[in-house]
């Protein structure tokens, strides 16, 4: 049976994984799913005019989380051991606990961004943080 860390781990990568869809599927369904994320009207203005700042960043974030995702499955052991797993975990929960509490210090360099975004990315990091945090933790 998984242990407790392990059970997080795979939750938290999990949940990341899924972030990581999520924001795939801004950049193929277009302006409409940017502004449904709450990702701000220059955003998706910008995919709408067919620029390609929107879909190099949300690749860039995509690829990030899938990383985390795998080195969560890693930590876990639903994979083989990554390089630096000991390490990565925990830095990858105190990102998502960094970006949880600190969004008012974030939200005036991205007014652009809905209120309802800061508060529903911020919540969900919070959960994804302390999922890591559990997970590097109590280990698998």
């Amino acid at each position: 049976m998984n242990s407790a860390g392990a059970l997080a781990l795979i939750a938290g990568g999990t949940l990341t994984a899924v972030a990581a869809v999520a924001h795939l599927a801004c950049i193929g369904i277009g302006a409409r799913a940017y502004r449904f994320m709450g990702a701000g009207e220059r955003m998706a203005r910008a995919a709408e005019a067919g620029k390609v700042r929107p879909t190099l960043v949300t690749l860039a974030i995509a690829a990030v989380l899938f990383a985390w995702a795998i080195y969560a499955f890693s930590g876990a052991g639903v994979i083989g051991s990554l390089p630096l797993t000991a390490f990565v975990l925990p830095a990858v929960g105190a990102v998502y606990l960094a970006r949880a509490i600190g969004f008012p210090l974030l939200k005036p360099r991205f007014p652009e961004n809905s209120t309802a975004f800061w508060l529903w990315s911020s919540g969900i990091c919070l959960v994804l943080g302390l999922l890591f945090a559990v997970g590097s933790i109590l280990g698998a």
